[in-house]
């Protein structure tokens, strides 16, 4: 059972992929929609979208060239309780080869880690130097309330600036 719908189409401009949904996500069945969580407010205060949607609109991202998954699809909660069976890396990069959008972007590291097989510690935000399923990969600061202690909007200026230089 999947617990929020993906929100994909054919070749994107970014996809973000979260690690699975909060609690307040899956009882409100809309993605990032716990009461901290700066997701919604940053994809505008960046440029990505033209004005600050609300959870429950997700599926509107799609008319900007925007898409949403998670790497764990049937679990929901804290990322804390994840253990790896929880994840379908290979489902993801499945729809990643077959979507094929400019960029994904993870929202945290937590979700990057599962993709890249490697430690926290040894990936930094930003653009990655390795493309995920043949997509250029950002690791962004998580938009969790939970996180907040690392978050940095710089990152997430630095995806929408590249997005911006790959559409002109």
């Amino acid at each position: 059972m999947t617990i929020l719908p993906d929100v994909l189409a054919p070749r994107l401009g970014i996809v973000f992929c979260g690690t699975q949904a909060g609690r307040a996500s899956a009882l409100r069945r809309a993605y990032y929609a716990g009461p901290g969580n700066k997701f919604w407010r940053v994809l505008h205060a960046t440029g990505l979208v033209p004005r600050q949607f609300r959870p429950e609109e997700f599926s509107q991202l799609l008319d900007h060239g925007l898409g949403l998954t998670d790497v764990a699809k049937a679990t929901s909660g804290p990322d804390a309780a994840l253990v790896r069976a929880h994840f379908d890396v290979e489902g993801f990069l499945m729809k990643m080869r077959a979507m094929a959008p400019a960029f994904i972007a993870f929202n945290g590291k937590r979700a990057a880690e599962a993709v890249l097989g490697q430690a926290s510690a040894v990936i930094g935000y930003g653009r990655q130097p390795v493309d995920v399923a043949g997509c250029a990969t950002f690791v962004l600061p998580s938009t969790s309330g939970a996180a907040s202690g690392f978050w940095s909007v710089e990152p997430w200026q630095e995806l929408a600036a590249a997005w911006r230089a790959q559409e002109a």
